[in-house]
């Protein structure tokens, strides 16, 4: 599906490394306690393994878990209902959490997982993302730790997909249409 299509680069390689390793540094700096970093998939994969790296070179050694949480389903745009499709498995109680996540767009899965967390005891829910749309937000949340503060346009690549393609790219990126090339 993909390979008909071209995708201009927003962030390259070098850019997402550089503001990853400052994150960790960012949030090494917050000084959590008994820190869980919970990644929420499918998106966030990379740079959660990416920020994991960089924190231990930042002097910190969290713990990881995983959401799979999903208010898109197969669709481009949120359904506005989250559902849980995979729980973690540690407990949180009297803990810092990080949630690592991909892009907060509408902020509802973000929302809807920091007041899971918090409601099963997180001693504190900060919130990392590797995009940011703020223009798009359906509810009020803001992320603690933020890579880059991205155009309001649907972005692929580093994780991130579009109907399963995409997520293999080393970049972010968008997919040029049709109306782009004219």
């Amino acid at each position: 599906m993909s390979g008909d299509r071209k995708v201009k680069v927003l962030y390259d390689e070098l850019a997402i490394a550089d503001r990853t390793e400052a994150l960790a540094r960012e949030i090494a700096a917050a000084k959590p306690k008994e820190l869980l970093v919970v990644a929420i998939l499918k998106g966030s994969f990379m740079f959660a393994a990416d920020l994991l790296r960089a924190l231990y070179r930042a002097g910190m050694e969290p713990q990881v878990e995983f959401f799979h949480l999903s208010s898109y389903l197969e669709g481009t745009v949120s359904s506005g209902a989250v559902k849980i499709l995979r729980d973690i498995e540690s407990s949180v109680r009297d803990r810092d959490v990080l949630l690592v996540d991909d892009i907060l767009e509408s902020g509802r899965t973000l929302a809807f997982a920091k007041d899971l967390l918090a409601a099963r005891g997180a001693r504190r829910v900060l919130i990392c993302t590797m995009l940011e749309k703020p223009g798009k937000r359906a509810v009020p949340i803001d992320a603690d730790f933020v890579g880059f503060v991205c155009p309001d346009v649907f972005v692929v690549g580093y994780g991130m997909d579009v109907a399963h393609c995409y997520r293999e790219l080393p970049f972010i990126g968008r997919v040029v249409t049709a109306q782009d090339a004219a």
